[in-house]
């Protein structure tokens, strides 16, 4: 430890049907008067040769791209402008409450009578539609979140015509809502602040469309996903998991594989069933029989030879993220076969919820691999309200900063969307752990069974689908619903609260529970998000207070108490929700705003604020510590200043109250502590507004971001004051111990002497000094430096603009920026405006003389445009 002041200047059935007694019954003349094909066939629906048309035939469109959704169609053929322009969430209103048709031909191979099925495959209907296929209706949708699958055999032909009509969401909504007259189910609609719409819980449809605090209203409509037409004989596989487990006792590792069949013949079905994992050199057949129904299930347990190395997959920061290519084969007497591939990864996952030495409660914390992990990280909302819109690099580029910024671990948000493979898949591959919530946020929900049926639908499917990624460790009921019946948010009259407590017990636990002890017992599963987790079920799955510090999660927000003080922060287990707003920088805004907007009390910037006094609350929160501009400056220059404020607010923020959760983990005070986990809120933004996020829409990182590669570094030491004294800890992520006398996988004090006396020794006061510190390791610089600040900024003394300078030079495809500054700079940050890219560190306190950063712009760019783009600033350049 060095420390410094710085001065500042399946199961068989009775009767199966052998393969030969099969083709002779075919070929004796039911639907096949030939040989049955040995391969389904697949015919993509996709591409840009849809037509889309409004209800009265007054907006028709050609060449729409599928998957998308109506408002992507219209922008893109010219009908209306960026729909995130200005106010145009509230000028194209029209339409989401409008009732949209999707059309398009469509030829299939000459011999399409050869098939005794063909289905319409429908992986994300958006939301409530009606399909037709040569005019009959083959099918209806009313949930964004399943895959639907239609017969069409009777109806197909060569040549065909497809129409998908939506229904207005808002419209559905309001339609359910007014047909469930027993009993209001709150909320009616969201706060004014938020211009959004009604009844978002009564469809299954991603809740924050219909608007969020962070968020703009935009219910779309279309088909957001794959559409298909699969044709097959006998039997068709439908989805393939594997689950990984360890049996500790043998020392050995099994899978458990289960593969899911549509079998359309009349009679159980006999074949053979061989899962091989080739780079094991292991390879086992099974005989299995399937059920004459669309979801017959087999499953298998592989074993892996007890001899056979088999490399782990690691949360990053812990080890590898070693996968294996598991194929099956599913064949009937050798002719007719399936065969299907996937991922596969050894590691287990436990939550550990035990009774902790010091403390009322329980713990609760994740063990992979049998070692306790913090987990550090943020909360996912989807991408963009335009779901077409998140691309592959979309995801790589927040996914890959989360990385960047050493994060493990994201919890994908219960009000947004389930994401597509690719956003799991890069997960896998990057080593994030995921805690995935189901897609109920903020509201309570109807439980007639027409509801429930397609709840269950839609979380089998998502379960098949996505139980084989080991990046998701937790599967999380619902966001705030416990918590909004135990606060009683929608005041619901206590003469009529157990009626809502039983829909809650009917939902989550009988169903949903239900369907993942089913489906998935290779991962925990929680009720919902704040819980007191075992202590919520002893409870009867609503406790009395889901945010009591001795169990489960928490959520916190407070934006009145002064968020550089911990005292105010919760002790708790585990805090998967805190977090201050910001705004986006100005060259993010100026992309959807014009010069009238450019002022911080602007219609523009009151209509993007979502959060009830939000604005207000950020100038409030910038005053405990900093000072506003108060500078004779152009109102464009002064908007700029306070936008640059929130950032550096924020980013202090959620650096104490991170650096707060970190050192907690290995102490209990006053029965409180061994907090396991810290996911701030949030890590990504959907549009361009005032939120949460440390990454603003389009992939720029904001200042709290580059904070959090420093806050969330493996090694990294924290300071605090207690009582006078000053404390500072180190605090490791690493599996190994340290020459510090700081153990592994810990927090542990450091450094620690009374603040009065550290000033006195040093001849500082608490407001022209600063305490730096870092750790070392055989004299070597081990992790970032950090710093405790000890009085507010607006209070500092001897500060003066520090006059920073830079200069640029490149060598390959990065810049190096070097700047020069003649006194300490706090905040100093770099901008070079739309040019898209990230600074190797931003935001920083520069105590020396000269500092060097380099810039990785993301496309090709020149020194020129650098150079003419580049803006560099600290806080003393705005007073």
């Amino acid at each position: 430890m060095a420390a410094v002041l710085v001065p500042f200047g399946a199961v068989a059935p009775a009767r199966a049907v052998p393969f030969f007694l099969l083709l002779l019954l075919l070929l004796a003349g039911a639907a096949v008067c030939e040989r049955p094909a040995t391969r389904a066939e697949v015919h993509s629906l996709r591409g840009n040769t849809w037509k889309v048309r409004n209800a009265n035939g007054s907006v028709r469109l050609s060449g729409v791209t599928v998957p998308g959704n109506v408002h992507s169609a219209l922008w893109s053929r010219g009908w209306i402008e960026d729909p995130y322009y200005r106010f145009n969430d509230d000028t194209y209103r029209w339409i989401v409450l409008d009732n949209w048709t999707y059309s398009r031909m469509f030829t299939l191979p000459p011999n399409v009578s050869k098939w005794n099925r063909i289905n319409l495959v429908c992986d994300g209907l958006d939301t409530v539609a009606t399909v037709l296929i040569n005019n009959i209706t083959v099918g209806t949708s009313n949930n964004m979140f399943s895959r639907y699958t239609f017969d069409s055999t009777d109806v197909i032909r060569e040549r065909n015509f497809i129409e998908v009509r939506f229904l207005s969401a808002v419209s559905y909504a309001a339609q359910q809502s007014s047909q469930h007259n027993k009993y209001p189910v709150p909320p009616k609609c969201p706060p004014l602040q938020q211009r959004g719409e009604c009844h978002v819980n009564f469809i299954r449809k991603e809740q924050c469309s219909f608007s969020w605090d962070w968020g703009p209203s935009f219910p779309t409509q279309g088909i957001w996903k794959d559409i298909r037409i699969e044709m097959f004989n006998i039997c068709h596989l439908t989805y393939l998991t594997a689950a990984t487990i360890y049996d500790e006792k043998a020392q050995k590792w099994s899978l458990e594989v289960e593969s899911f069949y549509d079998v359309v013949f009349f009679e159980p079905i006999e074949g053979e069933l061989t899962v091989s994992i080739p780079s094991l050199r292991t390879q086992q057949t099974y005989k299995i029989v399937l059920a004459n129904k669309e979801d017959s299930r087999s499953k298998v347990k592989l074993d892996i030879n007890q001899d056979t190395s088999v490399d782990l997959w690691w949360p990053i920061g812990y080890g590898n993220q070693t996968g294996y290519n598991l194929t099956v084969t599913f064949t009937i007497s050798r002719k007719y076969h399936i065969e299907k591939s996937i991922m596969v990864y050894f590691r287990t996952v436990e939550l550990i919820q035990e009774p902790v030495s010091g403390s009322p409660g329980l713990s609760f914390y994740f063990r992979i691999n049998g070692l306790p992990i913090f987990l550090k990280g943020s909360n996912w909302i989807p991408a963009d309200a335009f779901l077409d819109r998140v691309t592959f690099d979309v995801l790589e580029n927040l996914l890959q900063s989360a990385v960047d910024a050493n994060m493990n671990a994201l919890r994908v948000w219960g009000g947004g969307v389930y994401e597509q493979d690719e956003f799991y898949n890069l997960c896998d591959r990057l080593g994030i752990m995921i805690w995935q919530d189901f897609m109920f946020a903020c509201a309570l929900y109807p439980t007639d069974q027409s509801f429930i049926n397609s709840v269950k639908a839609e979380i089998t499917h998502q379960i098949r689908r996505l139980k084989s990624h080991p990046s998701i460790i937790i599967w999380s009921g619902n966001n705030e619903n416990e918590a909004a019946l135990a606060s009683n948010w929608f005041h619901i009259p206590s003469s009529n609260i157990t009626l809502y407590l039983n829909d809650y017990v009917n939902l989550y636990v009988n169903n949903i529970q239900e369907i993942v002890l089913e489906e998935d017992r290779s991962r925990p599963f929680i009720a919902s998000s704040p819980t007191n987790g075992e202590e919520s079920i002893r409870e009867n799955w609503v406790a009395k207070n889901p945010y009591d510090v001795h169990y489960g999660d928490v959520h916190y927000y407070n934006y009145i108490a002064d968020c550089w003080d911990w005292t105010h922060f919760p002790k708790t287990r585990f805090a998967s929700e805190y977090g201050f707003q910001s705004w986006p920088s100005f060259s993010t805004l100026e992309r959807v705003s014009s010069p009238e907007d450019w002022y911080y009390n602007s219609s523009f910037t009151n209509h993007r604020q979502h959060q009830v006094a939000g604005n207000k609350n950020l100038l409030y929160q910038i005053q405990i510590h900093f000072n506003l501009s108060h500078a004779k400056k152009t109102p464009l220059q002064s908007f700029k200043d306070t936008l640059y404020l929130t950032q550096v607010m924020q980013a202090e923020c959620i650096k104490a109250q991170t650096e707060f959760y970190r050192r907690s983990q290995s102490e209990i005070i006053d029965g409180q502590g061994l907090t396991m986990g810290a996911l701030y809120w949030q890590l990504n933004d959907i549009w361009q507004a005032p939120s949460w996020a440390s990454i603003e829409y389009g992939g720029k990182w904001k200042m709290l971001h580059y904070f959090a590669r420093n806050f969330f570094a493996p090694v990294l030491p924290v300071a605090f004051e207690e009582h006078g004294t000053l404390l500072i800890y180190g605090v490791s992520d690493l599996p190994s111990n340290l020459k510090l006398i700081l153990q592994a996988r810990t927090s542990a004090p450091v450094y620690k002497e009374v603040t009065d006396d550290l000033l006195r020794r040093c001849d500082c006061s608490r407001y022209n000094c600063i305490v730096t510190f870092y750790l070392e390791e055989n004299g070597q610089q081990l992790g970032p430096s950090n710093y405790y600040l000890l009085s507010s900024l607006k209070d500092a003394q001897m500060l003066r603009k520090p006059h920073v300078n830079a200069t640029i030079s490149q060598q390959g495809e990065t810049y190096w920026i070097t700047l020069k500054a003649s006194s300490i700079a706090p905040y100093v940050w770099l901008d070079v405006g739309s040019i898209p890219g990230r600074f190797s560190d931003n935001g920083f306190l520069m105590l020396e003389n000269i500092k060097l950063t380099t810039f990785h712009p993301w496309h090709p760019t020149n020194i020129s445009e650098l150079r003419k783009s580049l803006r560099v600033h600290s806080l003393l350049d705005i007073y």
